[in-house]
């Protein structure tokens, strides 16, 4: 498949062609109970009368064995809607949403023509990380864009996205620990992350002190390679709160946090922020030091 042409309508058959769907199995896992519970409705609306019948012998009314049968029902009914509307969601956010909200994240970036190294922290199949290499071709820039995977199976997957999309040659990807990034300080123009820094320290159960420090490091790390003057640009669940705390706590400047934007079922925004030329940490006194 070569490079994917610009038009009016977006051709989202060959979209999904590119890029598939992360966590697929969590989407078949949704539409098989959704079936089943679609299933198990209609088995109660055709044999209804049957199923009263069943019920009357561990009722005590026939009244509460229709009651029963009748709630059983619409239980089933409403738990194959949801399970549907759940499934819908997720595969539209998988691409759909991530497209969209990948080029709002490059709309954060008001000169991509003076960027000459960005990174794209757990960069998946490559959404993102594309969309920032679309717009550095765009604008004839000499930068690159580098994805962090998580290890060689998926970097290869990332170049082979990055080459259907026609923008192979501004794009590297390496292995890496995003706790721990393999870049020294100060080094790239701009820092960004989809849908990623929430599955850090997952390990230890999302809602624990662990995987709240853990990510807090992943942060720390995003404003260390960051050049000052560097824009970071952030899109991600339910813990949005904590990154700009975070950010606070780190001066950084002109924070911006958009509307919820629902995505795999739940609340996500995007965070966008600029590191200072430099920190002041107190008066008369210079903090060069981004480490956590």
């Amino acid at each position: 498949m070569g490079k994917r042409s610009s038009s009016a309508s977006t051709d989202w058959a060959q979209i999904y062609a590119v890029y598939g769907v992360d966590q697929w199995q969590t989407l078949l896992f949704l539409l098989f109970h959704a079936l089943l519970f679609s299933l198990l409705s209609l088995l109660f609306l055709l044999y209804f009368d049957p199923v009263c019948g069943f019920l009357e012998a561990f009722l005590s009314s026939p009244g509460g064995a229709r009651y029963a049968a009748g709630f059983a029902g619409a239980v089933t009914a409403i738990s194959a809607v949801c399970l549907f509307f759940a499934a819908g969601n997720f595969l539209y956010s998988a691409v759909p949403l991530h497209q969209e909200m990948a080029q709002r994240m490059v709309n954060a970036v008001s000169d991509w023509s003076a960027v000459r190294n960005a990174l794209d922290l757990g960069c998946g199949r490559g959404q993102l990380l594309n969309a920032v290499a679309t717009q550095l071709k765009k604008t004839g820039s000499s930068g690159r864009v580098v994805g962090l995977a998580p290890g060689k199976g998926a970097a290869l997957s990332t170049l082979r996205t990055a080459k259907m999309e026609g923008v192979q040659e501004y794009v590297t990807c390496r292995e890496g620990d995003v706790r721990s990034l393999p870049f020294p300080d100060n080094y790239f123009d701009v820092v960004t992350s989809a849908v990623f820094v929430h599955t850090v320290g997952k390990e230890h159960g999302h809602r624990t002190v662990e995987a709240a420090a853990e990510r807090m490091r992943v942060m720390g790390e995003f404003v260390r390679v960051l050049k000052p003057g560097g824009v970071g640009v952030v899109w991600d669940l339910v813990h949005v709160p904590e990154y700009v705390r975070k950010l606070q706590e780190l001066k950084m400047e002109d924070i911006r946090v958009s509307e919820r934007v629902t995505a795999f079922m739940v609340g996500s925004h995007v965070v966008s922020f600029r590191k200072p030329s430099q920190h002041v940490a107190g008066p008369g006194e210079v903090r060069l030091d981004w480490r956590c």
